[in-house]
């Protein structure tokens, strides 16, 4: 008859997952943000309203200890990202693979400006990730630079979900379309479903949850979508 599994066995110790928190952190507005004119990789700053909402972003976020902060090296996020590591004291790395979707000849158009020369064109972008606006990018393509980022730090981080604080998240700070793309490339989901993300509010963030066993490839689940300062204390396990 068999015992119990002796805890000192390395094949007990394969089969114990590691959960790594990931939290994909939205920057605060900018004045584009309010005019509803869209920026893409345009290199544009926090509005004041924006700069607030990084700061109530970054006490709440602090309250998380994160493990590790990275940031796209756009201003807005930038500078997003600067205001949680003033409470945490960490340092910020940018990546520009991080960066939002590259949005081509729309880049400083506003919304109205852009359906008024490419009708349906707006809506044909949110509905299919894999077409771009003119000379822009499209989110199959965002996802294709961004997911390694998260591939090489679960390489990298020997004690991300591991240690004295396993539930220690790191922090990507970057911008709703990449946001969107990145966890629909992390989940796995088929092309076609992409679009079933929607729009994520200024300075709200995503969770997602990496579940893996020693030799394995990570699995990703998503915990929360677009939570808000409101819903820091909110962690789904």
């Amino acid at each position: 008859m068999r015992g119990e599994p002796d805890p000192g066995d390395s094949s007990v110790e394969r089969l114990t997952p590691v959960v790594r928190r990931l939290i994909l952190l939205r920057h605060g507005q900018t004045e584009y943000n309010a005019a509803q004119r869209m920026q893409g990789q345009l290199d544009t700053d926090l509005s004041e309203v924006g700069v607030r909402q990084a700061q109530v972003a970054g006490r709440a976020m602090a309250t998380r200890s994160p493990l590790l902060i990275r940031s796209s090296d756009l201003r807005r996020a930038h500078d997003t990202a600067l205001a949680l590591a003033a409470v945490t004291g960490h340092d910020v790395e940018t990546d520009e693979r991080l960066r939002e979707t590259h949005l081509g000849d729309w880049q400083g158009l506003t919304h109205t400006e852009v359906d008024d020369s490419m009708p349906g064109a707006r809506r044909h972008w949110r509905d299919d990730a894999t077409w771009p606006p003119p000379n822009g990018e499209s989110r199959v393509q965002v996802a294709a630079r961004s997911v390694p980022v998260v591939s090489e730090l679960v390489a990298e981080l020997e004690d991300w979900g591991q240690g004295e604080n396993p539930d220690s998240p790191v922090v990507l700070v970057a911008h709703g379309g990449v946001i969107a793309a990145l966890t629909a490339g992390l989940l796995g989901l088929p092309v076609p479903h992409w679009p079933v993300f929607g729009g994520l509010a200024n300075t709200s963030w995503v969770q997602l949850s990496g579940h893996s066993v020693s030799g394995a490839e990570t699995t990703w689940r998503l915990d929360v979508w677009n939570a808000s300062a409101e819903s820091a204390d909110a962690t789904i396990v």
